[in-house]
């Protein structure tokens, strides 16, 4: 499954601006496709979800530093291969094997971030509130086993834009859902549609 710009907005919590940027600066590259379009994979997502939590805790220049200093010491793995924290306001990682790496000279509280904390939902450098990642909506679900993590309704493999295209508000409202798939409630084809309209809104 591959994410599109404006779906790895939202569920990543950084803007499509910020994505272009770290393309360039070579942060993180898609997996998938870098440019027309840009394409992510499940783990590209999830990667720049913590590289934007970080982002509101402490400065681009920081992180752009912590991930040049990776690529120093040969940790070339994609970032999901490794757990990240802040020393102070300064990055660390800490390998699969557990070694903890302070690629800063500032002193401080180490803290390591688990993705149970990275997945809730946060505040983001625009002041933003980024929804919960595995549950964007009331309704909706994220599970990588399922769909390859694209949003879904509840635990069904009913992919949240094919409920979100089928309701084009004339012949077909939310109420009308449950005709076409009996398992969809108004309110979760609401959600779908909400959730729609921000992914279509995060692609400005």
């Amino acid at each position: 499954m591959t994410f599109p710009l404006e779906l790895t907005a939202v569920l990543s919590g950084a803007t499509a601006h910020q994505l272009r940027l770290w393309r360039g600066r070579g942060i993180l590259i898609p997996e998938v496709s870098r440019d027309n379009p840009a394409l992510y994979s499940y783990r590209d997502v999830v990667a720049l979800r913590t590289i934007a939590f970080l982002r509101a805790r402490t400065s681009m220049q920081n992180i752009g530093k912590a991930f040049d200093s990776m690529r120093l010491m040969q940790f070339t793995e994609h970032p999901t291969t490794y757990k990240f924290g802040l020393s102070g306001t300064s990055i660390v990682f800490q390998t699969p094997e557990g070694v903890t790496m302070d690629v800063s000279k500032n002193v401080g509280q180490m803290l390591l971030f688990t993705l149970e904390e990275i997945f809730e939902p946060y505040t983001n450098l625009n002041n933003e509130t980024v929804v919960n990642f595995r549950r964007p909506k009331p309704h909706l679900e994220v599970d990588r086993g399922r769909l390859g993590g694209w949003p879904t309704i509840g635990s069904s493999r009913i992919a949240y834009d094919t409920i979100a295209s089928l309701v084009d508000g004339e012949t077909v409202g939310p109420e009308d859902v449950a005709y076409y798939y009996p398992n969809v409630s108004a309110a979760a084809a609401q959600d779908a549609i909400d959730f729609s309209g921000m992914v279509k809104a995060a692609a400005a």
